[in-house]
C-alpha cells in the first residue's frame, strides 16, 4: 500500500460518482478528462494502461476523448471491465455534446444530462464553445430549474423510513429527502482527503469547531468527503453532507440549508482557498473577512502589506518575467526561495542555488500556482524558524503560543520537529515575534485562528508568512497548553464569550510550566519507492507524534522513539558534506565517546582523522577496493544508525542518495539534519547517564510477561 488517504463520493449513477470522486482527490482536477497540457504518445498511453500508475485514469481519458482508443482497445491492455470503460465513454460522449454547443444554444435536455453525468459548472463552461464561466452556467441551469436534489443514504434497506443525517446531492432526483433548512445553521468545511499537508490534525480542528457550535446551541452542518474522519461520524453534527469542497457544491448546500454562515478556517488549505469566491457569491464567511484572507494568501499583497506596516521580511520580488527574476536573484545573491500562492503544504516551493535551478523552479511554480502570484525572496541560511499559533478577535490577539523548530529554516514546518515552550530563543527575539504578531493581526483584522512563521538570525527577526486559518500544529499546541484554541476561535467567530477559558496571552512565558512538549514528524519513505528521504521546503511527512518530557532532551528522545526510531546499539555511519564538518565533529566525537564505533565515507573519514576522532573508513560502491563497501554494510544491517548530511554543494549526489535510500529500504534509522544530530547526541548523553525517564517503553503483553504475582492487583491470568 502506498496511498495516504481516500475519498468517498456518492451519486445515483457511476458516472456522477466517478467525476465527483476525481475532483475530491484534488480540486485542481476538473473531472474525467485529459489533464491540461497533457500530450501523451500512444506508446506512453500503452505503457500506463499495462502498468498502472496514478496517471492511468488521465491516459484513459486522453485516449477516449481523442478517439484514438476504443473501449475494446483499453480493455485489451488494462483488463479493466467493459462496464466501467463504457461508463467512462458515456462521460466523454457528454463532453463531445458540450463542445458542439455554446451556452445559448445548449438544449435543456443536454445541460441536464451533463449534470447527471457528473460535470461541474466550471467543467461545462470549459467545454462550451463560447467564452463563459462557472457563474454563467450556474445562472443558466437555475433558470431552467436544473438544481440538485438532496438525498439521504438509506441505512434501513427501505424497510422503515431512514432517519440518518448522511446526505448527498444528485441530479437524478425529483425531490429532496429532507426538508429545506429553516435557517440558522453554520456550515463547517472539513479537510477532504488525508494527504501530505492535510491530515487528521485538521479533522481534529473541524470536529472541535462542530462540537463548540453545538455546545453554543447552534445548528452545525458538516461538509466533508473523507470516510476516515471523525467529522463524518453520524453523531458529530446535526447535518452531514458527503460532498465536494467546491464553490458550486458549498453554495448549493448553503442555499438548501438557508445557512447563517460558513467556517472555512478549520479544515486546512482546501476550504481556505474557497473563502474569496464564497464571499463574492454572497455567502457569509465567519471570522476573518475574505478580502483579508486573500491579502494573506496572495504572496504579492502580503509582502507589500508587511512593508507598509513596517514589519521586516526577507528581500522579495513578485515574479513578472524570467529576466527580472534572474536579475533579482543576482542582486540579492543566491540562494533564493520560490513561493507560489494559495498552495497546500509548500507545493512547488523550492530553494534555488543557481540560475539554472531557478528557471526550472519558476516554471514549476507557475504551473502549480496558475493565475495566482509567485513571489521570490532571499533565503536566509542558518536562520532559526519560530511559529506563532494564535486566536484573534477583531484584530486583537486573545490567545498565543510561541514554539520553535529544532531544524534551521529550509525544512517545511510540517516536517519540522517542534518544541513548546521554545527552549533556545532569547527574550529579545520573543518580544520581536510578539510585536510583529500584534501588528499583523491588527492590519488583517483577524477574527479566528491564525499562524505566523518567523525567521531569527542574530538580532534580525523576519516574517515568512501568515495563514489566517488553523495550522497543523493547533492540536499539539492545544493539548500542550491545556486549552482548546479551536474552541476559542469558534467562539470568536460566533460572537460568543471566551473570557473564562484561561487562554495563554502574548507575553506570558509560564505556559506550559514544568514540562516541554515535542512534536516530531512521521514519514512514509519506505512506501514511496525511489523517493529521496531528505527534507526540504516542500512537505513530505504523512503523520506526527507528540510527547512530553521534563526538559527538551527527554521530550525530544521520547518523540523520536515514538516514530519508530530505534536507538543505536553499536555502529554509526556518518557522511557529512565538507562545509558542515567543522560544526558536526563535536557531535560525532560525543557519539564516539559514548562507545559507538564510527564508520565514515572517504572525505568525512579524512577530516575525522585530522581531528583525532577514531573512525573506520568505508567506500562508496564505485570507490577503490580495500575498505568495507557502504551499501553492503547497510544491506547486512551492520549499521545501527546513518547520519547523512548533504548540502547544495554536495558532489557525491548519487552515492549519498544510495546511502539514504538503502537505509530507509532496510529499516535503518536515518538522520539528515545537522540540528537534529546535535540534539540527538546531547539527549543520548543524558539518557546514558540515566537522567531521562520514560524511554524504556514496552508493549502491554511484554509487561505482563515480566510481572510477578505481587505486581498485579488481579489474578495473573486476568486482563488488567
Amino acid at each position: 500500500m502506498t496511498s495516504v488517504g481516500e475519498v468517498m463520493s456518492i451519486g445515483r449513477t457511476w458516472e456522477e460518482s466517478m467525476q465527483k470522486a476525481m475532483r475530491m482527490v484534488d480540486p485542481a482536477i476538473a473531472g474525467f478528462q485529459p489533464l491540461p497540457k497533457s500530450n501523451l504518445s500512444n506508446e506512453d498511453i500503452d505503457t500506463v494502461l499495462v502498468k498502472p500508475t496514478d496517471q492511468r485514469i488521465f491516459a484513459i481519458a486522453q485516449g477516449i476523448y481523442e478517439g484514438t482508443y476504443s473501449v475494446e482497445d483499453i480493455h485489451g491492455l488494462s483488463k479493466i471491465d467493459h462496464w466501467f470503460l463504457e461508463r467512462l465513454q458515456n462521460i466523454a460522449d457528454g463532453a463531445a455534446t458540450l463542445k458542439a454547443n455554446s451556452l445559448s444554444t445548449l438544449p435543456v435536455v443536454d445541460l441536464r444530462k451533463a449534470k447527471q453525468l457528473g460535470f461541474s459548472d466550471a467543467q461545462i463552461a470549459q467545454h462550451l464553445t463560447d467564452d463563459v464561466n462557472e457563474d454563467d452556467v450556474r445562472a443558466k441551469r437555475k433558470s431552467m430549474d436544473i438544481v440538485p436534489s438532496v438525498k439521504q443514504i438509506d441505512t434501513l434497506a427501505a424497510e422503515y423510513p431512514a432517519q440518518t443525517n448522511y446526505l448527498y446531492c444528485t441530479y437524478h432526483g425529483m425531490e429532496d429527502d429532507v426538508e429545506k433548512g429553516t435557517g440558522g445553521g453554520t456550515l463547517v468545511l472539513g479537510n477532504g482527503a488525508y494527504r501530505i499537508g492535510s491530515s487528521v490534525e485538521f479533522d481534529w480542528c473541524a470536529v472541535s469547531a462542530v462540537r463548540t457550535l453545538r455546545n453554543l446551541g447552534h445548528r452545525a452542518i458538516m461538509v466533508n468527503y473523507n470516510p476516515e474522519t471523525v467529522s463524518t461520524d453520524y453523531d458529530e453534527c446535526d447535518q452531514l453532507y458527503f460532498e465536494e469542497l467546491s464553490r458550486e457544491r458549498v453554495t448549493d448546500i448553503y442555499e438548501q440549508e438557508n445557512g447563517a454562515g460558513v467556517i472555512v478556517s478549520v479544515g486546512g488549505q482546501i476550504p481556505q482557498n474557497l473563502a474569496v469566491e464564497l464571499g463574492a457569491s454572497g455567502i457569509k464567511v465567519m471570522g476573518t473577512p475574505p478580502e483579508m484572507i486573500d491579502n494573506a494568501e496572495d504572496r504579492d499583497q502580503f509582502s507589500a502589506m508587511l512593508d507598509r506596516i513596517g514589519v521586516r521580511q526577507p528581500a522579495w520580488n513578485a515574479l513578472s518575467d524570467m529576466k527580472s527574476a534572474l536579475a533579482f536573484a543576482e542582486e540579492v545573491g543566491y540562494p533564493v526561495l520560490v513561493r507560489p500562492s494559495f498552495v497546500l503544504s509548500g507545493a512547488a516551493m523550492n530553494v534555488a542555488h543557481t540560475p539554472e535551478a531557478l528557471e526550472a523552479f519558476l516554471n514549476l511554480a507557475g504551473d502549480v500556482s496558475g493565475d495566482k502570484p509567485v513571489v521570490m525572496s532571499k533565503f536566509i541560511d542558518g536562520a532559526r524558524e519560530i511559529e506563532m499559533d494564535g486566536v484573534a478577535d477583531g484584530g486583537k490577539v486573545v490567545a498565543a503560543a510561541v514554539h520553535e523548530h529544532i531544524e534551521n529554516a529550509g525544512v517545511h514546518s510540517g516536517d519540522a520537529t517542534l518544541l513548546l515552550p521554545p527552549q533556545d530563543i532569547s527574550s529579545y527575539t520573543r518580544s520581536r515575534v510578539e510585536d510583529m504578531t500584534r501588528k499583523i493581526a491588527k492590519e488583517l483584522n483577524i477574527s479566528g485562528p491564525f499562524n505566523v512563521q518567523f525567521l531569527a538570525k542574530g538580532s534580525d527577526v523576519l516574517v515568512i508568512e501568515c495563514n489566517l486559518r488553523a495550522s497543523r500544529s493547533f492540536p499539539f499546541v492545544s493539548k500542550t497548553m491545556g486549552v482548546d484554541f479551536i474552541e476559542a476561535a469558534t467562539k470568536v467567530m460566533m460572537g460568543a464569550p471566551y473570557e473564562d477559558m484561561d487562554l495563554p496571552q502574548l507575553g506570558q512565558t509560564n505556559r506550559p510550566s514544568g514540562y516541554v512538549g515535542c512534536k516530531a514528524p512521521m514519514f512514509s519513505f519506505t512506501r514511496l519507492r525511489g523517493a529521496d528521504p531528505v527534507l526540504g521546503v516542500e512537505m513530505a511527512s504523512t503523520g506526527e507524534v507528540a510527547c512530553f518530557g521534563a526538559d527538551k532532551h527527554e521530550a525530544f528522545l521520547k518523540a523520536l522513539m515514538s516514530t519508530g526510531f530505534k536507538l543505536p546499539e553499536k555502529n554509526i555511519l556518518v557522511s557529512v558534506q565538507d562545509s558542515l564538518q567543522d560544526d558536526m565533529v563535536h557531535s560525532i566525537h560525543t557519539l564516539q565517546e559514548l562507545g559507538y564505533e564510527i564508520f565514515a565515507t572517504a572525505r568525512t573519514h579524512a577530516f575525522l582523522s585530522e581531528k583525532h576522532v577514531p573512525a573506520t573508513l568505508v567506500r562508496y560502491p564505485d570507490g577503490p577496493e580495500g575498505s568495507p563497501e557502504v551499501s553492503s554494510l547497510l544491506r547486512e544491517k551492520s549499521i545501527d544508525l546513518v547520519i547523512n548530511l548533504p548540502t547544495s554543494a554536495s558532489k557525491e549526489l548519487d552515492n549519498n542518495y544510495l546511502i539514504r535510500r538503502t537505509s530507509v529500504d532496510f529499516g535503518i534509522p536515518l538522520l539528515t539534519n545537522p540540528q537534529l544530530v546535535k540534539l540527538f547526541a546531547e539527549s543520548l548523553v543524558r539518557h546514558k547517564r540515566g537522567e531521562l525517564i520514560g524511554l524504556e517503553s514496552k508493549s502491554l503483553f511484554d509487561h505482563y510477561q515480566s510481572e510477578t504475582e505481587e505486581d498485579t492487583w488481579s489474578g495473573m491470568s486476568e486482563f488488567h
